[in-house]
């Protein structure tokens, strides 16, 4: 029973969410163009089902390839940021700089800049993604253990072995928790992307739902783009236990 209860646990929001909404369109009679029930969202979702899944892929494919090269970026230019103080001084007001901008601003030079296609939007998820893995990973770096980097020391080990035998290894609980919030991140933007000019994706299909007054729509996609995020999120978490399981183990 206590294993049971454990279980539906984290379904609890959930279903808190979808009673109060329901409780909420129906104890002020909203109508469906501006707040549809979760019932008629479910039903809208099921028979736009392929509607929905063709532009989930669109988006989806921007996410991965975007958490791919953001994650990639991080990791090179934390390292490089390690070895070289001068390159931190230089480099680190530049990246908090980048981030101080809303990406709603940059979203329509990088559509200027990389089209309607999928490379404008690919840029915007890089870009989200790409400062808190470097910063959480090269935080990680500079602050590895000082025994480990003494005992390192005297057993001869250059900058280059420490920092692949001593500092990464250590390092790598900071680099996964970079990814665990790049994972959250990177659909954002994608979508943000797809606002400013798209032919395709959840974000288009947003746009378009809401222009048709299609609302229940509109949600439906919001739903989807949800079930992704969070669907990145438990598949970067599973990636991060094994991880950790397998360095400590």
């Amino acid at each position: 029973m206590t294993a049971l209860l454990r279980a539906g646990l984290p379904a609890l929001p959930v279903v808190l969410i979808l009673v109060l909404w329901q409780g909420l369109v129906s104890l002020f009679d909203m109508p469906p163009f501006i707040l549809p029930g979760p019932l008629r969202v479910a039903e809208t979702a099921w028979t736009s089902r392929a509607l929905l899944a063709e532009n989930a892929l669109v988006t989806l494919a921007e996410i991965l390839v975007g958490l791919a090269l953001g994650a990639a970026l991080g990791w090179i230019t934390a390292i490089g940021l390690a070895l070289s103080p001068a390159a931190t001084r230089l480099l680190r007001p530049l990246l908090v700089l980048s981030q101080s901008v809303p990406v709603f601003a940059l979203a329509p030079i990088f559509t200027l800049w990389f089209g309607y296609g999928l490379a404008s939007k690919i840029a915007m998820a890089l870009l989200i993604i790409y400062f808190p893995v470097t910063s959480a990973f090269h935080d990680a770096l500079v602050n590895t253990p000082p025994a480990y980097l003494q005992q390192a020391r005297v057993m001869g080990a250059g900058p280059l072995r420490m920092l692949w035998h001593v500092r990464m290894p250590a390092a790598l609980p900071g680099l996964l928790s970079g990814l665990r919030l790049a994972a959250v991140y990177a659909p954002i933007g994608a979508i943000i992307g797809e606002w400013v000019g798209a032919s395709r994706g959840l974000g288009y299909l947003m746009l378009l739902a809401n222009g048709r007054a299609k609302i229940d729509l509109m949600f439906a996609a919001v739903l989807v783009v949800a079930l992704l995020t969070i669907g990145l999120h438990r598949a970067m978490d599973a990636l991060a236990r094994g991880m950790e399981k397998r360095r400590s183990g």
